[in-house]
């Protein structure tokens, strides 16, 4: 069983910075695929960010490309968001999670953190 914990949200103005941090525990963190998803208010969750073991592989959600960048330190278990020049449309819980394999659908991935809240005041 996979635990993972979300951290670094907050309120930003438009244009500012944030990274988030997701800690996980349980596992064997370096052969899980972690993603980071967002869900806006009265919005599906979608896609973010996503990074294999090693870092062998990133995808980044075209809205977020140039902006946002994903990390992971398999030495610390510990997969991280850096979000640059951020727009009030990325105002959203965010949320990281875990699987087995490279994927960018939600419903595929069985590990979740409880998310954190990232507003971005305009």
């Amino acid at each position: 069983q996979v635990r993972l914990e979300e951290s670094g949200g907050g309120l930003v103005q438009a244009g500012g910075s944030l990274r988030l941090a997701c800690a996980a525990s349980g596992g064997t963190f370096r052969s899980y695929v972690m993603g980071w998803f967002r869900q806006a208010q009265g919005n599906e969750r979608e896609f973010v960010a996503a990074i294999s073991g090693e870092s062998t592989i990133t995808n980044v959600a075209d809205s977020a490309k140039g902006r946002f960048t994903i990390s992971r330190d398999d030495a610390k278990s510990t997969v991280y968001l850096q979000m640059n020049n951020l727009k009030p449309e990325d105002t959203a819980v965010y949320y990281c999670a875990a699987r087995g394999g490279f994927a960018v659908r939600p419903n595929l991935y069985p590990y979740w953190g409880q998310g954190t809240q990232v507003t971005v005041s305009s």
